[in-house]
């Protein structure tokens, strides 16, 4: 199998270049940030050593692909499609901004249409889908707006602050942006 090409994706105000190891140490400081970690319903706590490890695997990955999201030559989050599934041609959607000065600013938008767009054509993918949590409907709104839809729910797949909550299950399909 050849090795997975990982362009460069340039937006308006958003560029999104793949992971390296050289992100772990933003990566490991957004891990501090109490909303981003409730919005990703992210409970576990990493060491940068982790962390370095995780942005080494994905750096070389063939079945996957993490994105740095940067504005003005800053990163300021990540977006990937993995879980890919070639020969149903499906894979899984993520994204995060990791500070809230940058969040309500169109970026995550631009990235999403970014990342989707390329991974129907470049990397034939037919479906993406995603999970975002009940108590966020900022990003349901974004990924509306980017064509996907709510396909049904992971009733209390979460358990937050004492009490559950419930997951959404969105998908978009190639021909629907």
């Amino acid at each position: 199998m050849t090795a997975l090409r990982k362009p460069i994706l340039t937006g308006k105000r958003v560029i999104l270049r793949p992971i390296t190891i050289a992100d772990a140490p933003a990566m490991h400081a957004s891990l501090s940030d109490a909303e981003s970690m409730r919005l990703t319903g992210t409970h576990e706590t990493y060491s940068l050593d982790d962390v370095t490890d995780h942005c080494r695997l994905v750096e070389l990955a063939d079945n996957r692909v993490d994105y740095a999201i940067v504005v003005d030559g800053e990163t300021i989050g990540e977006t990937v499609l993995n879980d890919w599934h070639r020969a149903n041609r499906s894979a899984s959607f993520r994204i995060a901004i990791w500070y809230r000065r940058h969040r309500d600013r169109g970026y995550g938008s631009e990235a999403t249409r970014l990342l989707i767009r390329f991974g129907f054509e470049q990397l034939g993918l037919n479906r993406i889908e995603l999970e975002v949590f009940a108590f966020n409907p900022r990003a349901r709104h974004v990924y509306e707006k980017a064509g996907f839809v709510h396909e049904g729910t992971r009733r209390q797949a979460l358990w937050w602050d004492g009490r559950p909550i419930d997951a959404h299950v969105m998908a978009i399909v190639r021909g629907a942006v």
